[in-house]
């Protein structure tokens, strides 16, 4: 149930959201079109929800990250990713792609950081895992924004 005061805006306004929704489908294509994996994906959008604090995207994508063949150790270490070596080079620049387009980068460092990045993917991965992470940051908000119950 919605909380006093706290509108659910993807119930207040369907179509947006239906929108949103569409949006998604478009990116999931073209993250299968650059040879993302599902694995690749679900860490994106597990990483953008742990920095935002939302709930209810974690609980949804987090069980998505280990049907995708995530082992648990690596789900439990996710926030500390640049403090072990378990994770390959694929899985750290999509993580980096997932911080960089959730925190929005200041001018000093980005450049380092988009280069480790494109250095390990091809261009059209680096584009599409920036798309996963800014529509799960999306639905982030709209999650939050909503109050949206975990259960």
């Amino acid at each position: 149930m919605e909380s006093p005061g706290r509108l659910y805006i993807d119930r207040q306004h369907p179509l947006a959201y239906r929108s949103a929704l569409e949006f998604v489908d478009t990116v999931k294509k073209i993250a299968d079109e650059a040879g993302l994996g599902r694995d690749l994906v679900e860490l994106i959008n597990v990483r953008c929800s742990q920095i935002n604090k939302c709930p209810s995207c974690l609980k949804a994508h987090v069980p998505q990250l280990v049907r995708a063949g995530v082992d648990a150790v690596k789900v439990a270490v996710i926030p500390a990713w640049r403090d072990t070596e378990i994770f390959t080079a694929e899985e750290r620049a999509v993580l980096e792609m997932a911080e960089l387009a959730t925190e929005l980068p200041q001018a000093v460092g980005a450049e380092e950081r988009y280069d480790e990045i494109a250095s390990v993917l091809t261009p059209d991965q680096v584009s599409a895992a920036a798309w996963i992470a800014i529509a799960i940051n999306a639905f982030n908000r709209i999650s939050i924004l909503s109050g949206h119950p975990v259960r």
